[in-house]
Order: structure tokens, then sequence, then C-alpha cells
């Protein structure tokens, strides 16, 4: 037995970490019709008592998955039907004990917080007293006689008017509640943001009026200087600047929502530099994750949210965001031993981009012509007889016939086609003639081609899903099958893209790219 306490000793003097998590849960509201509930949660939409519980059951096993012992939520309606989620939580052994709930009168939705910590207090934080706009909820826990303060957010969407100056009240509020905290108050900011981690390099213009100025990079000082704050910069930050999270996951995996098909981190974990002072509780190193299990994305792959459908609830899927989560103890912070400078940005040039297979930190490139763009792909070049390359599914923001310096974050090779996943703009150098950046007829005809040019004024026969100008021959490949012209057909291309998928082919986006010759 004595030898029995040795070997349980140490279990018993190091902390174990708890799990903090964030999750919307897309609409969690009663059967009970109360004037604020929005239009398509009534009965006249198939929302019953029975939508209800399937509601209930859907959320909670995605909450006894997740397994957070303190969680965020979003989107919940009041504080009648958190209740009926903690009932239908402990009865399916996935109890929580404590939960706070805002009470902003006349909103359709508040934001929650459930707690296997005692709560020891509680407020809201308000935004504005205008009608539907969210409060912020404020809750103090007892983590083992430590006090930690969660700040659990809803900030408003960028649909419906859903303008930057309105997320940066949130922004605003937040950081002036923070001002009045002591120096070493221990909080942790969370909750679903409507903003890209990077929103200042990603905000859309029609919402832009605040002059480019973002209220998660730039009021909420995630950022500092032209790039986003990094780790190894948080335990000598000043008060009120924050680490966002989505900084510890490679590019290509910082995303939790989904909408038409653009991937976005608006679910955020929020951090300021106590919790990486070694001090009371502190963030545990690269514990960060977005939660996935199988049933929350369908077949094709889309996040599986709740099914609503001509104008019916139809009692299927989940949420339309993924939680993300991460774990803190009170042990202390363990920084990474040797830190890789990130922050520096190399200048190169697309030429380069061919010789690199990853990124380790950040590239720029300078006055980059889209020579073409198809929907939110394009093809861009930075000089006439310079290579071109493809923007994969990252030209949202850039303007065909527009000269840009993009900041790079992301590159692969896709089946031999090289392309850019992940590029912002930084600069618009204004408008430029495109189509001399592209391959006349004459040209393709005279030089040898390769992957990522734009051609133009094309003429051949289309046959066998190939392109034959001459004695050239190049399959063709028709980005919407339907597209694809009788077999023998002869075709005026006036414009399409040199791609690649394990040899050079010639991909057309649109009907209105090529026409069939009579």
């Amino acid at each position: 037995m004595r030898y029995l306490l040795l070997f349980l000793l140490p279990l018993l003097i190091f902390s174990k970490p708890f799990k903090v998590a964030t999750y919307n849960v897309e609409n969690l509201f009663d059967a009970e019709y109360v004037g604020t509930e929005y239009d398509d949660y009534t009965v006249k939409h198939n929302w019953t008592q029975r939508m209800v519980d399937i509601k209930l059951n859907h959320t909670a096993e995605v909450i006894c998955d997740l397994d957070a012992d303190i969680l965020g939520l979003q989107e919940v309606e009041n504080a009648h039907i958190l209740q009926q989620l903690m009932t239908r939580l402990k009865r399916v052994g996935c109890p929580y004990r404590y939960s706070a709930i805002t009470h902003k009168k006349n909103a359709s939705i508040q934001v929650a917080l459930l707690s296997r910590y005692p709560i020891k207090r509680q407020s809201d934080i308000e935004v504005s007293v205008a009608a539907g706009v969210r409060n912020i909820l404020e809750v103090e826990v007892d983590i083992k006689g430590k006090p930690l303060t969660l700040f659990v957010n809803h900030w408003k969407s960028k649909a419906y008017q859903g303008y930057e100056s309105k997320r940066i009240k949130y922004a605003k509020a937040l950081q002036s509640r923070i001002a009045k905290m002591p120096e070493t108050k221990e909080y942790i900011i969370l909750g679903d943001f409507n903003s890209d981690h990077n929103v200042y390099l990603t905000l859309e213009n029609k919402i832009n009026d605040t002059h480019g100025k973002t209220a998660f990079n730039d009021v909420l000082k995630t950022k500092v200087g032209d790039y986003l704050v990094e780790e190894d910069e948080m335990v000598k930050a000043d008060k009120g600047v924050h680490y966002t999270l989505w900084k510890e996951l490679p590019v290509d995996q910082r995303w939790s929502h989904k909408f038409y098909g653009k991937k976005s981190s608006l679910d955020q974990i929020v951090l300021p530099k106590q919790m990486f002072d070694k001090k009371g509780v502190d963030y545990v190193n690269n514990s960060f994750k977005v939660f996935k299990r199988s049933y929350l994305f369908t077949k094709k792959g889309y996040i599986n949210k709740w099914e609503y459908k001509n104008g019916k609830h139809r009692a299927k899927g989940y949420s339309d965001h993924l939680p993300v989560y991460a774990y803190f103890d009170t042990a202390p912070y363990i920084a990474e031993k040797k830190k890789r400078n990130v922050q520096k940005v190399e200048i190169r040039s697309i030429e380069d981009l061919y010789t690199i297979e990853a990124l380790e930190g950040k590239i720029k490139l300078e006055n980059v012509v889209v020579v073409l763009k198809r929907g939110r792909s394009a093809v861009v070049k930075q000089s006439i007889h310079g290579r071109g390359i493809y923007l994969y599914g990252c030209a949202d923001r850039l303007e065909e016939g527009h000269r840009y310096d993009l900041l790079v974050e992301g590159i692969k090779t896709y089946h031999g086609l090289k392309e850019i996943t992940h590029a912002y703009r930084v600069k618009d150098n204004g408008a430029v003639d495109n189509e001399q950046y592209m391959l006349s007829s004459d040209t393709f005809m005279s030089k040898k081609i390769q992957q990522n040019e734009v051609l133009k004024g094309i003429s051949g026969m289309y046959k066998n899903n190939f392109l034959y100008v001459n004695e050239k021959k190049v399959p063709v490949y028709f980005k919407k099958k339907k597209l694809a012209p009788e077999n023998g057909s002869r075709l005026k291309i006036h414009y399409a893209h040199l791609g690649y998928y394990k040899k050079l082919q010639v991909v057309i986006y649109t009907k209105k790219d090529f026409e069939v010759w009579e």
C-alpha cells in the first residue's frame, strides 16, 4: 500500500489541465412564442416541441463529445432553453453544475456559459441600448482557488448591413472593461466574433465603413504594427494587447465556419499576457484545436448545419459552426525552446515560388497583375514575359486588370499545378491593361507553353476532349461539364487558363469564355 501511495503521489501533486471551449449552437430556441424569436423559429415553419427536443439532443451530443470544463455558447434564446439543455446534458451523463447567461431585453438570442467550476459572479457588459444588440457575458469562475474571468462574445454578423463599425462597438466595450481591471487579472476572451482572425487583410469593401480599421485586430489589439501578435511577444506585451490562438494552427487549418464554400475563423479564443506569465492559470502551449467529428460534416465535406429547407425545419444537422477549444492549467506555461521568426516577410517573385514546396514564413509579391479572374480564383503575373501562378480560392478582394502587392501565406502543388492557397491584398497599385499579359494565338503557336498562362483568341478543333490548333494538341477541361460542346466542334476560345492536372490542359471556366463556330 505504501508503494502504491508513493506511485500515486506525483499524480496528486501535479495539476490536471482543464479544457475551455466555445460553440455557436445555431439558434437554440424553445417552443414558447414570446415575440422576439426569428420568424423562421415559429410553428408555421415547423418549429415545434418535437423539433426543439431533436435540436437539444443534437446539441447535447456535440457538447458531450467535446467534454469541455468551461464552455461558452452563442445563439441561445434564453435561460429557459439553457436550463432544458442542462437537463438534457445531465440525463445523458454530461452534467454541468454551473451556468450563466446574458439578459439583454428584446434580443432574439443571448450568449451563455456552462462550467464545472464554481461561478463566483457574473454580469453583462452592455454594448448598446439598441434592441437586438447582444451584450457580452462576463463570468468569474474559481479554478482550484484561483479566480479566472471569461468574456463570452457574439459580435454583429457581416450580413444585413453588418458594417465593421458595429463590431468596433463590441471591441471598444470589451476593452473599456479590461482597462478597469487590475494589471494582473487573469481572463480569457472567447466566442463568435464574426471576424476572421486576420480581418485586417480580409475585410470586404462593402462593409468597410471605417477606412480599414478593424474591431478584432485594431481595437482588440491582436495586431501590433503590420502583423498579428506572435506568441513569444506576449510576456512583454502591454495591457490590452491580445493573442489569437488561431496562430497556433497551420494556415490551411484556420477555419471553423464555411459560408458558400469560403472558410473563415469566426470562432475565437483570445488571450492576454497573463496567460503566459507562469503565474496562476496559464495557457497550455499548442493545445488549441478545432473540434471535428465525422457526424459534424456531410458526405460532401460541408459542415452539417441544422437543416432548414423550403420554409421548414427538417430535424437534421447540428450547427453551421464547429467548436474550438484549448487547454489551460495552474502549472506554468511552457514556451517553445526555439521559436523561428515567422514575423519576417521576404520579398520574392512568382518565379521563386516554383522552387518552393511549402512556406515557413510569409512572402510579399509586389506589383502582381490579375490577368484573369473567375469566381474566387485568379491567374496572376508580375511581368509580361514572366511566370504566372494560380490563386486558388483567395482572390475575393482582387479585381481583374488591377496590379497589387500581395501577402502570401500558403502555397502548394496540386497534381502538378502550382498554386497559391492563401494570399491577401496589401496594396492596390491601380489599373493595368491585363490583356498584354496573355498569350495570343501567334504566341501560343511559336513558343513552348507553360502552366498558369492565360490564353486569348485561340481557335481550334474540339475532339475527344482535346483542342487541336494546327500541329498542337492540348487537353481541354470545362469547369462545368455541361458546357462541353459536341465532339468535332470548332471552337473560338476568348479566354482560358493553361492549367495542369497531371499534364498541361486548357481550362475553360464560363460560357462567355468561348463560342462554337458553325
